[in-house]
């Protein structure tokens, strides 16, 4: 069966295709700056890198040029061979603990998420909508963010506020990245060969969040109500006092809307640094002893930490702990300074392991405690697994 994976932005398409259940990737690319100038398209396949400027107005032209790359590049001779299409859903609210089948109540309830998540899922329903023309006769499956984290408890997703927010306006923590914490879970039993492994996920990018799994399950996670909270991020800053924001507002003149804005996109590693969000610059800016960078590395291990020691403790212990994702696969000084910092644990980093990018490794010595382990994640396979299974 031919399944394609989907991954709609506000000004991008990411899309994989495979053949299941062999999981082999038949072609891959992304779509950039739809709607905006200088737009175009990248593909790979049959190992060749492929680059094109096109035109891409909206979704749609994103959508025909892909169809047109199928055909022309043989991966389908027609579109029926397309039997299922996953789409990344980034909210699903507290209904969707799983992925699901899309009907038009599951696309009006997407629709109605829009306010948890006004970036992402108006993004996600463009993409839906414009595959949904074009090849009408796939089975369509959606493939929640929020959805992994469903299975924790009152206790764990609730906040300290009047608990009419959460009945009335569902005001709770949802948490994010929850189709990669679920693949790296699920990688990590598999290694271990222990269904019943206590698991701390890591998924380090420019958006980052850390998740505790037990028996393949999330009990809690750093990311909340929105991707804003836990730990610092690229352009986020992560938990915050919540009443420096009236102060900021008083101090400066600035709106909410203006303040909010400022957390989400001017914090975090840009923020603190002041040069960049992409922590490759700010490791360059260590090298070059800006204090900034240095600074602004060691607020970013020490989030980490505080989330891992804190679900350490949750969960009773750790079978295993995993970093993943563009900080978590490539930053040999992120990983090592973390490691170090958990040695409280007894965890102890092997330095020779540790220096390893972006493939599977074991990164901590045998006398560690704990293992820690490099898994390089992977949405699109964990989409496609779903739209597979549920089109079957």
């Amino acid at each position: 069966m031919k399944v394609l994976a989907i991954n709609a932005g506000s000004s991008s398409l990411k899309f994989q295709m495979y053949e299941m259940p062999e999981e082999k990737v038949l072609i891959s690319g992304l779509f950039e700056r739809i709607g905006i100038n200088n737009s175009g398209y990248t593909l790979k396949v049959n190992g060749e890198k492929i680059k094109k400027e096109v035109v891409l107005n909206n979704h749609e032209d994103a959508v025909e040029y892909l169809i047109k790359e199928l055909l022309e590049n043989n991966i389908v001779a027609s579109l029926d061979e397309i039997e299922a299409l996953g789409h990344r859903v980034v909210h699903g609210g507290d209904k969707y603990a799983d992925s699901v089948v899309i009907t038009d109540e599951v696309l009006q309830d997407v629709e109605k998420f829009y306010p948890l998540a006004p970036l992402h899922n108006p993004a996600n329903v463009l993409g839906i909508k414009a595959f949904q023309k074009s090849v009408p006769n796939a089975v369509v499956v959606g493939v929640f963010d929020t959805a992994f984290h469903q299975t924790m408890e009152e206790r764990d997703f609730l906040y300290g506020v009047p608990y009419e927010w959460y009945t009335d306006y569902k005001v709770r923590k949802y948490g994010f990245h929850g189709t990669s914490h679920k693949f790296l879970a699920n990688r990590m039993m598999e290694i271990l060969n222990k269904k019943d492994a206590k698991i701390i996920t890591c998924h380090l990018g420019n958006g980052g969040s850390i998740s505790a799994v037990k028996n393949g399950k999330c009990i809690d996670t750093s990311m909340g109500f929105t991707p804003n909270a836990g730990i610092i991020m690229g352009t986020r800053s992560g938990d915050i006092d919540v009443t420096i924001i009236p102060y900021i507002m008083s101090q400066t003149g600035k709106t909410l809307d203006e303040v909010i804005d400022d957390l989400n996109k001017k914090s975090g590693f840009l923020g603190i640094c002041g040069i960049s969000s992409d922590s490759r610059d700010v490791e360059d800016g260590m090298k070059d002893n800006n204090l900034r960078c240095i600074l602004t590395h060691k607020m970013f291990v020490k989030s980490v930490v505080n989330y891992i020691a804190s679900y350490y403790v949750a969960l009773g212990g750790a079978d295993a702990i995993c970093f993943s994702a563009g900080i978590g696969e490539n930053s040999v000084t992120v990983r090592k300074d973390i490691i170090e910092a958990l040695n409280a644990l007894g965890i102890k980093i092997d330095e020779a392991s540790n220096n390893t990018r972006g493939k599977e490794a074991l990164i901590t010595s045998e006398e560690s405690a704990v293992p820690c382990y490099i898994i390089p994640t992977d949405e699109e396979l964990m989409i496609a697994r779903d739209a597979f299974n549920l089109a079957k």
